[in-house]
């Protein structure tokens, strides 16, 4: 593992920031396998704070939870896409009140036509990609509370790993069971979303969420009757 060696005029982190190459983050990774989510939060503060970043969809707060008790002042990402639930919405600012968080809204300003219907296969590339790569101009490592058993296209997704970026992503809850993270909000009274109850499993935006049928895949709701699985954010 290298070392830069000082803060970057450009203002992307330098001094004390690790550089792990591709197969440092694998033997990481491996290793993380049979690591708890604690230690894997503690891993990515210990090497990045404050260079580190937490993106939150704000489904629910069980990653935040965990994150703040680690490191209260980690920056939480949230984008506002301008097309997200009121119960979304209302979300954030509980979870915000709730842990006294470092927020951080990356609000996209209005279009003159809504994008979902003007381009819907580029609308998430614009919309969320775009913001989310402001929120982590000069970060060094984000966390996202990616799991496998969310999709089928998740199935494999790394706890550790570089991003197109070149920034660490880090996974915490990959391992993580829909049973685990029940038992985990019940047990830390972890604030949800309310939509959540009525069906819908992944929540994303209003016009690209549906409810989901009674034992189907989690993000079946999601772009419901086209083939897109993923908005982008984690590949």
């Amino acid at each position: 593992m290298s070392m830069d060696l000082a803060v970057r005029p450009d203002g992307h982190p330098g001094f004390g920031v690790p550089r792990f190459t591709d197969a440092e983050l694998a033997e990481l990774n491996a290793s993380f396998e049979s690591a708890s989510a604690e230690d894997i939060i503690a891993w990515a503060v210990d090497q990045f704070a404050p260079h580190l970043s937490l993106a939150a969809s704000m489904a629910d707060a069980v990653l935040i939870d965990l994150a703040v008790k680690l490191e209260p002042a980690i920056e939480v990402v949230f984008i506002d896409t301008g097309y997200h639930f009121p119960e979304t919405l209302a979300t954030v600012e509980r979870v915000r009140r709730h842990y006294g968080l470092n927020l951080r809204m990356m609000t996209v300003a209005p279009h003159d036509q809504a994008l979902w219907e003007a381009d819907p296969e580029n609308c998430c590339s614009a919309v969320k990609l775009g913001q989310l790569d402001r929120a982590l101009n000069g970060k060094a490592a984000w966390m996202s509370g990616l799991r496998r058993a969310e999709a089928e296209s998740r199935q494999n997704a790394a706890i550790v790993a570089h991003d197109p970026r070149g920034l660490v992503k880090v996974n915490p809850l990959a391992r993580w069971t829909d049973e685990q993270v029940e038992r985990y909000i019940a047990d830390h009274d972890v604030p949800v979303n309310p939509l959540l109850h009525e069906g819908y499993l992944s929540i994303g935006c209003a016009p690209c969420t549906a409810k989901v049928e009674g034992g189907a895949d989690p993000r079946s709701g999601r772009w419901a009757g086209t083939d897109k699985t993923e908005c982008g954010l984690h590949l």
